[in-house]
């Protein structure tokens, strides 16, 4: 692992531009898919080779004068080896991809402080983090570049609160257990900052989930799941209009609905293979692409395909186990599975597969049970207590419009008909109050509201989907389909946002701003 100048790493950005202008023609939409498919530059290496990664956990440097832990995080330029034989520079979290795993437990506060050593400003936000507007990723604080700020004085003549250099975020973690994650989110340029390795997951504990019998240890595995397309020099290939990430927003024309790469990575690695015990397994599944939807099962060659037991959403673990053959994943959202092994013979290979997939996407990964080994692990029929929202007969109800519009003079994405505007609030929200919002759709866009989870009510007219159970922070709404949710904010007063989280559409424009208020004011 090498270190790149800025200057060394903008030249490859140009480079990959290069590369998608030519890999992206004649690249038709993919089914099931709102976006479009880009043609790696370079021979792509043969599937299940390379060993599952699993990211390193981050550990606390100290406490800060408040008793939260204190943790560091550098962002920098990397060049890392993802696909055999090849160097890729990414944008990483301490240099790798994806970032460190922070593992932390509820009612203890945590401090990152995050140093930006990359060529570009970021912001950080906590995915599916109950934390306070400072802390949240608001697309207009910057921290900027370490020794390298004055050229971002502004952001398209938007100012937010500008940190030079360092910055900390503050995270209560007065919350459920859960599967977090931490990504960039950038006004605009959320899309290629993600897809070129900003990053990780964060998870929350509690004594309720430790009472449980579920796999633990190395029998927990979080899984990052992405499509990414490389260029000929092995760097990320995207199609961005501005490939130093500095100030022209959007993709190319074609890729407007979404990028779509033919390399399906897994906590970084191409189509891995990880061996296991003949046991039950603990799967945190993310989906990290950018517009990619998965619809994943479990095949066993000769046998029924495994199930895939659903003990937490979002925001936390179930109230009760839910079973499914197949489980479908919109870009944010995330499934907390138990997959039983233990029953397979030694030697069984176990594919993790996607039928939305075309040519090389339909395959994931692969699991290889290799050893007869205990297993004291088991799926209660009772998880959790869960809250449900119900709505008061009067109580407010909104509803937000996700289609394709003009932003400004060119084609984007927009809410209710508008852009996003930072100074300009969609709706102000009372602290405290269950609201009803509706979220109606044009193609596929996977919701993602900040601050507070949410609980679905209905599809249409329908009860919830089969993935819809649970506190959801993210919901994926289906071409032309309304979805109603309840959702609650609480604690933290001030200045949030909601989009999809189609990380080209968010960056053209489908996200709005909205007020958390105290009720009591």
């Amino acid at each position: 692992m090498t270190g790149l100048s800025r200057r060394g790493f903008l030249g490859l950005l140009g480079a990959a531009g290069a590369g998608v202008a030519l890999a992206g023609c004649g690249i038709g939409s993919s089914p099931g898919q709102t976006g479009e498919q880009l043609a790696s530059a370079l021979p792509l290496p043969d599937a299940f080779r390379v060993p599952l990664p699993v990211p390193p956990v981050a550990r606390p440097v100290g406490t800060d004068p408040s008793g939260a832990d204190l943790y560091r995080v550098t962002q920098r330029v990397a060049d890392l080896e993802i696909l055999p034989g090849v160097r890729t520079p990414v944008l990483g979290y301490d240099g790798i991809y994806p970032g460190p795993t922070f593992d932390t437990r509820r009612g203890r506060p945590v401090v990152v402080l995050h140093r930006n050593e990359l060529p570009v400003p970021t912001v950080v936000h906590l995915h599916g983090g109950h934390t306070p507007a400072e802390s949240d990723g608001w697309p207009l604080d910057l921290l900027l570049p370490v020794g390298n700020t004055a050229i971002w004085a502004s952001h398209h003549g938007m100012v937010g609160d500008l940190a030079a250099g360092e910055r900390s975020y503050r995270y209560p973690t007065d919350q459920r257990a859960a599967t977090l994650w931490y990504h960039d989110h950038r006004m605009d340029f959320t899309g290629p900052s993600v897809y070129r390795g900003l990053a990780g997951f964060h998870l929350v504990r509690d004594d309720v989930e430790d009472a449980l019998p579920l796999p633990r240890g190395e029998r927990e595995l979080p899984l990052m799941i992405c499509d990414r397309a490389f260029a000929a020099d092995g760097s990320f290939a995207y199609p961005g209009l501005d490939q130093g990430m500095r100030s022209v927003p959007g993709v190319e024309d074609d890729w407007m609905e979404g990028v779509l790469g033919d390399v399906v990575l897994v906590n970084g690695a191409p189509w891995p293979v990880h061996e296991v015990d003949a046991a039950r397994y603990r799967l945190r599944l993310l989906n990290a692409s950018n517009a990619r939807r998965y619809r994943l099962l479990l095949q066993v060659p000769g046998a029924p395909d495994l199930p895939l037991v659903q003990v937490g959403s979002d925001n936390g673990l179930l109230a009760a186990p839910v079973t499914h053959q197949v489980l479908e994943i919109a870009p944010g959202e995330r499934f907390d599975v138990v997959v039983d092994f233990g029953a397979l013979p030694i030697g069984t290979e176990v594919t993790m597969v996607n039928p939305l997939g075309t040519g090389r996407t339909t395959d994931v990964m692969r699991f290889r049970v290799v050893r007869t080994a205990k297993d004291d692990s088991r799926v209660p029929d009772r998880l959790a207590d869960v809250e449900q929202l119900v709505p008061a007969p009067g109580a407010t109800r909104r509803t937000f419009r996700f289609t394709r519009g003009p932003v400004g003079d060119h084609r984007g994405w927009t809410i209710n008909g508008t852009s996003f505007d930072p100074q300009q609030s969609l709706a102000d929200i009372p602290l405290g109050e269950i609201e009803v919002w509706r979220f109606v759709t044009d193609v596929h866009h996977p919701v993602h509201v900040h601050l507070d989870g949410f609980q679905v009510l209905r599809r249409g007219i329908a009860v919830p989907g089969p993935y819809d159970v649970g506190w959801k922070d993210t919901v994926d709404i289906r071409p032309a389909e309304i979805v109603e949710v309840a959702v609650r904010f609480t604690d933290h007063a001030g200045r949030f946002v909601f989009h999809c989280h189609n990380l080209e559409h968010e960056d053209m424009a489908m996200m709005a701003t909205i007020r958390t208020v105290d009720s009591a004011l």
